[in-house]
């Protein structure tokens, strides 16, 4: 049974539609990220499950409960925004406690503490914001959207304000608390490695749709269409008259081709290490060389078009600028859009 459903939701300002009949469902404790570039409507959808954005059509529920038109406050939610938004005449504690204390609940002490506990942040309950890491200011506003007990908690785009090596840590660390807690998520990101990394399902956007719903694997390694391949896995894509002119006799039918850099391999010409019965070859020259952490990635020009190859490296480059090579590409490896 679908613990979150939005049911062919529409929304639309003016004459544009930022979110077009979108259906979608999650099961109760799944961590589910909203992918896509800015201006896709993810960040919209978000704010109109939490009741900040209305909907012009469609209905969303939370366990089996009709929200569409409650206030925020009733919708049983938590959010946290990209910037936060902590008050900043609050310290730590007041900060978390608030949302308990306009509720009126008890034990509003007991249940700070322990949320101050869950995030990590014992010794800086009397701390204000500005006094505060953007790191443990992130985990300041994670403690206040979920010690109010909310059945969803929605992220947008938390993690993106941070550096690198802290946004890594707090990854793991939002992971840990979400499985914790068993509490159904949904975040939003622009960056397909955050989403690939903290998802059990990811729902990838574009212009007002989700163009394809799946696990990390089954996106990455599956994808459904030219822009999903490109967004993805940076996948060379090419469309099949092209790749055709460039494989001869091949027996692959369909509109493109997809190939990810990392299954390819680059020989110096004359080396018998073509396997044509497994693998197709295609003559290059190597035009550009650039390093992406531990990876080398190759640009290699052909006659009909170019092609990324990824290298791990481990020992300096394999081939230098101008190298004529044959890309090796194993026929499995090919998906065909």
């Amino acid at each position: 049974m679908s613990y979150v459903k939005i049911d062919s939701v529409t929304k639309q300002y003016q004459n544009q539609v930022v979110l077009n009949n979108i259906s979608l469902s999650l099961k109760k404790g799944e961590f589910a990220t909203l992918l896509g570039q800015s201006g896709c409507g993810k960040s919209t959808l978000l704010r109109s499950i939490a009741g900040l954005e209305n909907v012009d059509i469609g209905s969303i529920l939370i366990d089996g409960k009709d929200i569409t038109n409650l206030s925020p406050r009733q919708r049983e939610v938590g959010m946290v925004f990209q910037s936060y938004a902590l008050f900043p005449n609050m310290t730590v504690f007041e900060n978390i406690a608030y949302g308990l204390k306009m509720k009126k609940a008890k034990n509003i002490s007991l249940r700070v503490k322990k949320m101050i506990e869950l995030v990590d942040l014992i010794g800086k309950e009397d701390s204000y914001p500005h006094q505060l890491s953007g790191g443990q200011q992130q985990r300041v506003a994670l403690a206040r959207a979920l010690v109010t007990e909310p059945k969803v908690l929605l992220l947008d785009e938390p993690l993106s304000a941070l550096d690198a090596k802290i946004r890594k840590t707090l990854q793991k660390e939002l992971k840990r608390i979400q499985q914790e807690l068993d509490i159904t998520t949904i975040f939003v990101t622009h960056d397909q490695e955050e989403a690939m990394t903290m998802s059990d399902r990811i729902f990838v956007m574009n212009n007002g749709n989700v163009v394809q719903a799946g696990t990390p694997s089954e996106i990455y390694t599956a994808p459904a269409n030219k822009f999903v391949a490109k967004f993805i896995g940076n996948y060379n894509v090419y469309e099949m008259n092209v790749f055709q002119k460039l494989i001869r006799n091949t027996e692959l039918t369909g509109n493109d081709v997809a190939i990810r850099p990392e299954v390819m391999k680059l020989v110096s010409i004359g080396e018998d290490d073509l396997n044509l019965q497994e693998n197709w070859g295609i003559k290059g020259i190597i035009t550009d060389i650039t390093m992406t952490g531990n990876v080398l990635r190759y640009e290699v020009d052909t006659e009909e078009s170019s092609f990324l190859v990824d290298y791990l490296h481990h020992r300096g480059e394999m081939f230098q600028q101008g190298t004529h090579v044959n890309i090796i590409i194993p026929k499995e490896e090919c998906v065909i859009l």
